[in-house]
């Protein structure tokens, strides 16, 4: 699909985010949602969880993993509310893939609409893949969509990623606004023939 990438593999370091049930308000707390674009989500990205009592911004993984650019993650990553803000927030902190032993599913269709692979292994695979990152944090990690598999510690374990979010990577499908805009001719086609649509 013109203008839309095909996401394959993703390879970058890890930060280890460990503790089940996360939820989206820890992810992104709901008082950033006032603003209106998501141009500072980042920003917001698990803010109260990096700061202590007093605002101090403390020893959690995004700040101690910086740089890294895969999140590996535990049970029900991203339940709670469906705001789409908390994907985005971890998107634009420079989260490009997250492992974990289970997605939320909104969470997870959230991020497959920003094109942000959210692949899932049992929970033996995810602690020896943490446990590998908080010991070796500059060392190399490759997430691959169309193999289904992790690469990491020189072992490639097998992997599981959702068939709908794997077919939309690596077709370049997953930007849904970009596919629309790259087929207005048949949009407007469509919107032409529906009786109940009116201003054609």
């Amino acid at each position: 699909m013109a203008g839309v990438p095909q996401i394959r593999r993703i390879a970058g370091t890890g930060v280890p985010i460990r503790g089940d049930d996360i939820d989206t308000d820890q992810i992104l707390p709901a008082r950033f949602m006032k603003e209106v674009t998501f141009d500072n989500m980042g920003e917001y990205a698990f803010y109260d969880a990096r700061r202590d009592e007093n605002g101090v911004i403390n020893d959690h993984p995004l700040n101690t993993y910086t740089g890294a650019n895969i999140a590996v993650v535990n049970r029900n990553f991203g339940c709670g509310s469906s705001r789409e803000h908390a994907p985005q927030g971890l998107m634009r902190w420079g989260m490009e893939g997250i492992v974990g032993e289970s997605f939320a599913e909104i969470f997870r269709d959230n991020c497959k609409s920003l094109g942000v692979p959210a692949m899932t292994a049992d929970a033996e695979t995810v602690d020896r893949l943490q446990t590998f990152i908080e010991e070796n944090p500059e060392a190399g990690i490759e997430l691959d969509v169309r193999e289904k598999t992790i690469t990491f510690d020189g072992e490639v374990v097998d992997a599981e990623i959702d068939h709908a979010m794997r077919e939309a990577l690596l077709e370049g499908t997953w930007d849904t606004t970009a596919v629309m805009r790259s087929n207005m001719d048949r949009v407007r086609d469509v919107a032409n023939s529906l009786p109940y649509v009116e201003d054609r």
